[in-house]
């Protein structure tokens, strides 16, 4: 990768796209400015971007039961008008991001909602785990950039791979929306719910409780 933090944040200023999908244009590019500019254009991100100024009040709260009522979500999602928030198509979107949440289990929406203080432990965890496999200290840094990417691709509902389509992340799918309806389309926030998530549970072994029957009754 041929470029710096400074030329994705340049980037970030002339197109109005993420962050991670400057970077993303850059790394595909071999670090040419111009070219990762068309790359965000042929992808439309640099168009979607710009919808992102917009004020997105209306939407819907929608959700989706998964396995027989063992996990349920909850997910509002944003639009600009109450026209687009009643067509099928932005249902639709309600449908597979709610999906997305049961499926891959977010813990936050974007990058920048994950805190600080945890972002700063996973590093820290990374880091220790790159030394531990006797890496050399001078490429551990790169290693745990590359590690981190993963972990916000596991938390963050954004960065997922789309489970109804793997060539896409969420970002990806939700701007191929915003150009396909014409308008700002925001997550705003979701929960999850797992039936016994965080309660102790009985761990049965049908084998095991045979065996202890077979054992009392002698």
């Amino acid at each position: 990768m041929n470029f710096t933090a400074k030329d994705v944040a340049e980037l970030r200023a002339k197109t109005n796209a993420g962050m991670m999908d400057c970077k993303k244009a850059l790394t595909e590019s071999d670090g040419d400015f111009e070219k990762a500019i068309i790359w965000l254009r042929e992808k439309g991100i640099a168009a979607a971007s710009k919808k992102q100024s917009r004020i997105a009040s209306e939407g819907i709260v929608t959700s989706y039961i998964h396995m027989g009522g063992k996990i349920g979500v909850l997910v509002e999602i944003n639009c600009e008008t109450d026209f687009v928030a009643k067509t099928d198509a932005f249902v639709e979107i309600g449908h597979d991001i709610a999906l997305q949440i049961a499926a891959a289990a977010p813990k936050y929406v974007n990058i920048e909602e994950v805190p600080t203080a945890e972002l700063d432990a996973e590093k820290e965890i990374l880091r220790n785990q790159a030394l531990n496999e006797g890496k050399p200290v001078a490429i551990v840094d790169k290693m745990v950039e590359g590690r981190v990417k993963k972990f916000y691709q596991e938390v963050c509902l954004l960065e997922q791979t789309f489970v109804k389509d793997p060539s896409l992340t969420i970002r990806e799918y939700i701007n191929e929306k915003v150009l396909q309806i014409g308008e700002k389309i925001s997550i705003r926030r979701f929960a999850r719910f797992e039936m016994g998530e965080g309660l102790e549970k009985r761990n049965d072994n049908l084998a095991e409780e045979v065996e202890k029957q077979m054992k009392g009754n002698k």
